[in-house]
């Protein structure tokens, strides 16, 4: 602890002047601009994307107010996005205390807006309301128009800050608000810009999420249109099921155990209550909650209320019948989640989330209203249709049975682990670096590649794991079955993290793992394979950005002396053009790594000056689960119209 005197500073003695005068004042909105990152978590692709989310979140609250029926969303040939809805419009009168339109002060003002304590509305989602603020503080420009009081208004911004003041543009009879932005995206012509170079707005990714938020709000409109093609492409998404269509959604490439999803939906103290859950073929949960249409990924009191009330309800009804035995011990809560799939979605006035990315909500008077609800209606459902209740408690105790029998495996490993010389695989050849940071280890396929591999890489930071063909595809398999598979073992003691309940990425021994597969279909079929994986069992690996995929060439271009290796066909015809037809360039096409010689993959895929590696993401979860399931589950008719519909981007398929 350091102890300063007012009257001798150190910082003084030392020539650094420290007074009023360095106090900086951030005025207005350049707080947002001077740190973009508190406000929207960062100013990458996903970022951009958090901009729209905002304003649409405005168009939902007004839909939940009970005034806004339909919302359009536009992404422009020009870089911008709009967002229209038919709600009451901006409030465009004067506001009391700042004497400007009020659609002025919400959209220039931090915190200024109809969700802080006023009786605008009773639930808004939204980023503690000052989402249309922050939009503007981030965009190059924005224009704003409201249809209310038999006119039409308008106001632009730039940077921020107003170019005129509201003015009328015209009349009608409709209601509603349309915000336009041009985010302030960095360049060389626009080198103080806000966002990363080069970045756009992703058709897919806005249609994820509108698709969830219309699950989320039954019966609300929403249409996302892109003008920015050739061809215009558009999405309409509009639920009239709501939470039982999204349950449906998520097992569409699945088998269920009965055909309609179970709904509950309720009331009480405030609280406003939807969940729909339904059984599949599938080994793992499913399970999404979402606190005033906000995603909570690490749960909250809403998902405990939900877990307690499921275990107690498929409990008491084992009980009850006699399904489960006197000697029988009682489910486990990961033995009824087994296979399942929910939405749990509570709307409430002042929702408290735990930490800046409301990753979880804190409310503890939720917890019992949602167990109360859930309980009493699955209790119903299951006196109501015996024949599901009995096929739910068998696969539940299938559930049971496996659980107790990986926990046999995973003893059984420990205990080979003692005994056997440091606990590693015998196949792996590790680094002698002992900080997680600077490692990384190479999945590679197959002992030639490994031996390749082995002798090329840096033995400091680079540790060589091989694999044996391909490994087991764990989205049919149940744990017990994964746990005994010898090069998934090798997998889960090389990385020292453990999986599923014993998951600790404190304890991972390397912050870099890379699929190092051939470059042909096989190769990607091998590399999909460590992702389910990963995916199901390990998904922090990849939220934390731990996982790669390397990129070995698919050919060596040889003119006379020069050598250059180029990665997919289209590469290599442009290398072609280059050279001209009037040399005759040698062609090798590598058929897998093991051609290779260690110097040849240590400076084409492992050298970190020259090699080029994918980092996998998880900006969905929903959507990767949908990805992973169709990929490798049991169906396979949907997976086989899914590869003839993008047969032509296969080698960019990411998370």
């Amino acid at each position: 602890m350091t102890e300063f005197n007012s009257s001798e500073d150190t910082r003084i003695q030392q020539g650094t002047h420290y007074d009023e005068n360095q106090i900086q004042v951030l005025e207005g909105l350049e707080a947002v601009r001077k740190r973009p990152g508190m406000y929207i978590g960062s100013t990458d692709a996903r970022g951009l994307h958090h901009c729209v989310y905002e304003i649409v979140d405005n168009s939902v609250d007004e839909a939940l107010a009970g005034f806004c029926t339909s919302v359009w969303v536009t992404l422009h040939p020009d870089g911008s996005v709009s967002v229209r809805d038919n709600g009451r419009g901006f409030p465009v009168g004067l506001h009391p205390k700042m004497h400007r339109p009020a659609v002025e002060v919400c959209l220039t003002v931090l915190h200024a807006g109809g969700k802080f304590g006023g009786e605008g509305y009773n639930i808004s989602g939204g980023l503690h309301g000052v989402g249309a603020s922050v939009v503007n503080a981030l965009s190059r420009h924005l224009r704003v128009e409201v249809k209310q009081n038999g006119h039409i208004y308008e106001q632009e911004y730039t940077l921020g800050k107003i170019d005129y003041d509201l003015r009328i543009i015209g009349d009608t009879q409709e209601t509603g608000t349309t915000v336009r932005f041009w985010p302030d995206i960095r360049s060389a012509e626009n080198p103080d810009g806000i966002f990363d170079p080069g970045i756009t707005f992703s058709f897919d990714t806005l249609k994820n999420r509108l698709r969830e938020m219309a699950f989320l709000n039954k019966g609300i409109r929403i249409e996302l249109r892109d003008e920015r093609g050739d061809t215009v492409q558009e999405r309409v998404f509009h639920y009239e099921g709501g939470l039982k269509e999204f349950v449906r959604h998520l097992n569409k490439n699945k088998e269920v155990l009965f055909d309609e999803p179970i709904y509950v939906e309720g009331e009480k103290n405030g609280v406003f209550v939807e969940v729909a859950l339904q059984y599949n073929d599938s080994y793992q949960e499913n399970i999404y909650a979402f606190a005033n249409n906000v995603l909570t990924p690490d749960g909250g009191t809403h998902l405990m209320g939900f877990n307690s009330a499921l275990t107690r309800a498929v409990n008491d009804y084992g009980r009850k019948y006699r399904i489960l035995k006197e000697a029988d011990a009682n489910l486990k809560g990961e033995d009824t989640r087994e296979s399942l799939s929910a939405v749990i979605s509570v709307k409430l006035h002042e929702p408290q989330f735990e930490g800046q990315t409301k990753s979880k909500l804190g409310n503890s008077e939720v917890r019992p209203i949602v167990d109360s609800l859930v309980y009493d209606k699955l209790e119903q459902f299951l006196e109501e249709n015996p024949q599901v209740a009995r096929a739910i408690l068998d696969r539940c105790l299938g559930a049971a049975r496996a659980r107790e029998a990986a926990r046999k495996a995973r003893d059984l490993t420990r205990r080979k682990n003692v005994l056997e010389s440091g606990g590693l695989p015998g196949k792996l050849a590790d680094c002698s670096e002992k900080d997680p940071a600077k490692c990384e280890i190479f999945i590679v396929e197959g002992d030639s590649a490994g031996g390749s591999a082995k002798t090329g890489r840096d033995r400091h930071y680079q540790a060589i794991l091989p694999l044996r063909g391909k490994i087991l595809n764990v989205e049919k398999t149940r744990l017990d079955k994964i746990l005994v598979n010898q090069e998934i073992k090798n997998m889960i003691t090389a990385f020292g993290c453990g999986i599923g309940e014993e998951f600790s990425i404190d304890k991972l021994r390397y912050h870099r793992i890379v699929c190092m597969t051939d470059a042909d279909v096989d190769g990607a079929h091998i590399r999909i394979l460590m992702l389910t994986f990963f995916y199901r069992y390990m998904p922090e690996l990849i939220k934390q950005g731990y996982v790669y995929s390397a990129m070995p060439p698919l050919y060596k271009v040889t003119v006379g002396k020069n050598e250059t290796y180029v990665y997919d066909d289209d590469a290599l015809q442009k290398k072609l053009d280059e050279i001209g037809r009037d040399k005759k360039p040698e062609i090798q096409r590598y058929k897998g790594l093991g051609e290779m010689s260690s110097e040849q993959l240590w400076q084409t895929t492992m050298n970190p000056e020259t090699r080029t590696m994918k980092q996998f993401t998880l900006a969905d979860a929903i959507s990767a689960d949908e990805i992973f399931t169709l990929l490798m589950g049991d169906r396979v008719e949907p997976r086989k119209e899914f590869i003839e519909q993008n047969s032509t981007l296969v080698t960019d398929l990411d998370l």
